[in-house]
């Protein structure tokens, strides 16, 4: 079984459950974006809701991308991390009043806003700092991402945006308001997309939407295409690096840019997922009647993706090359729903064998919970271990 390069030895000195970077990878997947992006001259925007790790925040915005952010502590924690304020875009169906002022108070770029009740709320907080607020309008574009229920976003049926055929009375509103300006129109139809007609299906839509805002006078410097490109689970090894370049080449093909207009990413996951590893222990092998059990130390407290959206992460017993074995790898929380995988094949499992579930730099480490009363696992890079 083809493994990731991990430094065995220098793991078995350190408390498990812990989170492992390849800072390399990182670095490497980073170039690769802007290289793509930089075709055509595209703006990237990392979702800070994938990973929120300082270090890792610190190295992304070292790399010179902006921020998607989703709360005022991802904007706070974005600014602590070095991203300029005029880089920072700040979505969220729900976003509260100090929060919003976060974002005025440091000038960030723009506000995604979400229904025409933020919209009147954001215009109030910006005329008591007698400030003129930079929005988009995100839109549901009814583009079907072919992805899991649970992180589908672009929809009329989701809480996020506002739907088509809300839109008129929006921009109705908006020509009533003196301390907004509609700067560009922003979508994020789902995450974990791997059909790139979806993309396909969203340039050609965003192109009609445009049509109908310019029949009504509105032009619109920004388009933010938000994120959602997926990654290979199943093969870390073999494809750690997403298709950037196809999914760039899409909107390019498609999308009608108008004179001087700009074009946004939002891409988190495809980013940072697979740089990281969750790295367990075994604690004990439990030989079943029907089955046999491999426990870890760690549970969905640290990953919770399995048990949220029955998701798959490569499972790889890191201390041994023996023969293959078939094991229900779990955690040791106290709910049945804590299994990372069902009749997964594993080198023969052993008590103290250290195990690394993979492509777990996105939505692990920033979701852990402390329920069990555990405690929340440290962060370990590769150029500092």
């Amino acid at each position: 079984m083809l493994k990731g390069n991990f430094p065995v030895e220098k793991f078995e000195t350190l408390q498990t459950p812990f989170y492992y970077y390849d800072v390399d990878l990182l670095k490497e997947t980073l170039n690769v974006v802007k290289a793509e992006a930089s075709k055509y001259n595209y703006h990237i925007h990392y979702a800070v809701k994938a990973n929120a790790e300082h270090r890792i925040l610190s190295i992304i915005s070292e790399s010179g991308l902006g921020a998607d952010c989703v709360s005022g502590g991802e904007i706070q924690a974005s600014l602590d991390a070095g991203f300029p304020a005029g880089k920072i875009v700040f979505a969220g169906v729900g976003k509260a009043d100090w929060e919003i002022n976060l974002g005025l108070d440091n000038d960030i770029f723009c506000f995604n806003v979400e229904s025409a009740a933020e919209l009147q709320i954001i215009n109030e907080l910006a005329a008591v700092k007698e400030k003129t607020a930079p929005i988009a309008f995100r839109i549901n574009p009814e583009v079907d991402a072919h992805t899991h229920a649970k992180i589908t976003t672009g929809m009329k049926e989701n809480k996020f945006g506002i739907n088509l055929g809300q839109l008129n009375n929006v921009l109705d509103d908006l020509m009533m308001l003196k301390n907004v300006r509609l700067i560009g129109i922003h979508f994020h139809i789902g995450s974990q997309i791997t059909d790139l007609s979806s993309f396909q299906n969203l340039a050609i839509r965003a192109n009609e939407i445009q049509e109908d805002l310019e029949a009504r006078g509105i032009h619109v410097e920004n388009i933010n295409f938000g994120g959602g490109l997926g990654i290979d689970y199943y093969h870390p090894n073999h494809l750690p690096i997403p298709a950037f370049e196809n999914y760039f080449a899409v909107i390019h093909k498609l999308l009608k840019v108008r004179p001087g207009q700009q074009v946004h990413f939002e891409p988190g996951r495809s980013i940072v997922a697979q740089c990281g590893s969750l790295i367990s222990k075994v604690l004990y092998v439990k030989e079943g009647e029907t089955k046999n059990f491999a426990i870890l130390d760690a549970g969905f407290t640290e990953l919770i993706r399995p048990a949220m959206y029955d998701a798959y992460h490569r499972i790889e017993n890191i201390s041994n090359d023996d023969e293959i074995e078939i094991y229900d790898v779990v955690g040791p929380i106290c709910e049945s729903s804590d299994v990372f995988g069902k009749d997964m094949e594993l080198n023969k499992a052993h008590r103290g064998d250290l195990v690394a579930l993979r492509s777990a730099g996105a939505y692990a480490q920033i979701m852990a919970s402390q329920y069990n009363c555990r405690k929340l696992p440290v962060a370990y890079f590769s150029d500092t271990i």
